[in-house]
Order: structure tokens, then C-alpha cells, then sequence
């Protein structure tokens, strides 16, 4: 049965246990129970251990390792969760916590590597260069992440921050304070909601970024959207150069809600990025993935292959 890898993906709203065979990454099981997220942290430990018992009872046999994708990051100094959008969970010693109510082994990733990691085994890094070393995962939706993937492996960083690109600042002045405390944060800037609200304060009206993005293409020129999109292909080309110029990825998969919306594939995209980086062309490719909500599952159980 080490044939096998587990992996939970710990969500706000669900729970999800993937299987997955080591040799050919098929999945062999699958389910999902709530999180439970307002009934507090207790709640949210005895949901996992319920599902893992279920899952065990079904396969036949209990994992001595599990992989876990989370919000946050475990901080590798205090051993503590930090940066978690489900708050009840910063200031846990979760790994430890799991390890005591499961009474196996476990391994930790935030919720971006693990989806870097799994676009970068078994998802649309291996369909599009399958000797890529370095892989740039980036999760663009209701929040801004990314993670580090180099030779197939996370580099989680000195302090279990590796890939965070979405808190550096941009806009230092920015009126929005950032969850983490900072103001003009990339993820106040290219966000969903972020890019939803700067249109909002261009026209008093309020409008889902899928309606955004279809009043720019329309062939009636709605200024606000023109801006909105460019703010969007601005920043995030900005931004990307960065991350160009200090880790030279191989490819760039981009997750998530934004990640969606197809002028940040284009030409254009290119275009702004080779004015930005130090060299005269881009030929580091920036793709969809293809494992969708997969993604994360896949990469926790990756963590223990």
C-alpha cells in the first residue's frame, strides 16, 4: 500500500482527500466533507480526521504520511500557522496538532505550491516543456499567491514564504489596507475584487470582473473598462518581470478566477514584458493549467511521492 500517496487540500469551504497512485499518478479515491470553518479550529481537526477515517475504511488500509495543502504557510520559527485567510487556524501548531490526532506522519504545503507543484508534475508544465526545471505557479483570483517549483520539488524558503509575490508593495500610497497590514499590496491592485473595486470608484457601478472584461471587448468603448483591463495588464506584467528577472522560470502557470481572462496571454502581454526584463526576449512560456480544481488536491499527495 506505499504504492499510494494521500493528500487533503484544507479549504475554507471543503475538505477534499485525493489518492493517488506513485508510479502512475492515476487517482484511486476521492472525497470531500465540509470545513466547518465558523465552528472553529477543534471542528475543522476532527473533520479531517473523520474523512482520513472514511477514506481508510473504503481503501482498505490507513497512510503512515499525508500531505496537506493550506491556506497560509507554516512558519518554520514559531512552528505556528501564519497568513491564513482562515483565520482560526494562525498562531496552530497544525502539523503537530495533525500528527496527534492521526497518528501518522505529515507534511505541509501552502495551498499555491501545492498547486505549482502539481501543474508542474502532472498537469500543463509537463504537456508544453517537459524538461522544465523552473516553474512559477501563480494563483490570480479572489486573492493574489504564487509558489516555486525548481527540478520538481517546492522551495518553501528561511521562513516558508517561497513565491509570495502578491504582498509586495506597488502602491505604497494605495487607500486600501491589504489583510496583512500593508497598504498597496499587488493583490489589492490585481485581484478580482481589487480590479471590481477600482472600476467601481471609475463609475459609481458595480459589476463582476467577467462583465468588466466583456464591456472591454464590446464594440461600444466603456473608458473604465479600458483602464481596468490595462490597470490588470499593467501590474501584473510588472510584476511578472520581476519574477522573471530573479528566477528566469521555464514557465509561468497561472491559476485562479483573473487567470481566466485571456488578454494575459496575448501579444501584448509579451510586448510590455520584453520593455521590463533584462534580456530582449521572452521566451519563458506563460500557460492555463490543466488539472483545474485538481490542482491543489493532486499537489498535497505529490509532497510524500
Amino acid at each position: 500500500m506505499d504504492n499510494y500517496c494521500w493528500g487533503i487540500d484544507l479549504g475554507g469551504t471543503k475538505i477534499e482527500c485525493a489518492i493517488i497512485d506513485k508510479i502512475t499518478n492515476e487517482c484511486v479515491l476521492r472525497k470531500r466533507t465540509p470545513t466547518e470553518t465558523s465552528r472553529g479550529y477543534d471542528v475543522i481537526l476532527s473533520n479531517i480526521k473523520s474523512l482520513i477515517d472514511t477514506c481508510a475504511q473504503e481503501i482498505g488500509y490507513y497512510p503512515k504520511i499525508i500531505g496537506f495543502g493550506t491556506p497560509g504557510a507554516l512558519d518554520p520559527a514559531s512552528g505556528t500557522m501564519k497568513n491564513c485567510n482562515t483565520t482560526c487556524l494562525n498562531g496552530k501548531p497544525l502539523d503537530q496538532d495533525l500528527r496527534n490526532i492521526l497518528n501518522c506522519e505529515i507534511k505541509l504545503a501552502n495551498d499555491a505550491n501545492c498547486f505549482a507543484l502539481a501543474e508542474a508534475n502532472m498537469g500543463a508544465v509537463p504537456e508544453v516543456d517537459p524538461k522544465a526545471q523552473v516553474v512559477f505557479g501563480v494563483i490570480l483570483g479572489t486573492g493574489v499567491g504564487g509558489g516555486v517549483v525548481v527540478d520538481g520539488k517546492i522551495v518553501h524558503g528561511k521562513h516558508g514564504i517561497g513565491g509570495e509575490w502578491g504582498h509586495n508593495v506597488f502602491l505604497p500610497d494605495h487607500d486600501v489596507q491589504c489583510y496583512c497590514g500593508k497598504y498597496g499590496c499587488l493583490e489589492q491592485i490585481i485581484a478580482g475584487p481589487s480590479l471590481e473595486r477600482y472600476y467601481f470608484s471609475l463609475t459609481d457601478k458595480k459589476l463582476k470582473l467577467k462583465d468588466i472584461i466583456d464591456s472591454y471587448r464590446s464594440d461600444t468603448f466603456d473608458e473604465a473598462a479600458n483602464l481596468t483591463v490595462n490597470r490588470l495588464l499593467d501590474y501584473f506584467s510588472l510584476s511578472l518581470s520581476y519574477v522573471l528577472n530573479l528566477l528566469d522560470p521555464d514557465v509561468v502557470v497561472i491559476g485562479g478566477g483573473v487567470g481566466n481572462v485571456d488578454e494575459i496571454y496575448s501579444d501584448l502581454l509579451y510586448e510590455k514584458l520584453e520593455k521590463l526584463i533584462f534580456n530582449e526576449h521572452v521566451n519563458t512560456k506563460i500557460i492555463k493549467p490543466s488539472l483545474g480544481d485538481s490542482a491543489g488536491v493532486f499537489g498535497a499527495a505529490l509532497l510524500i511521492k
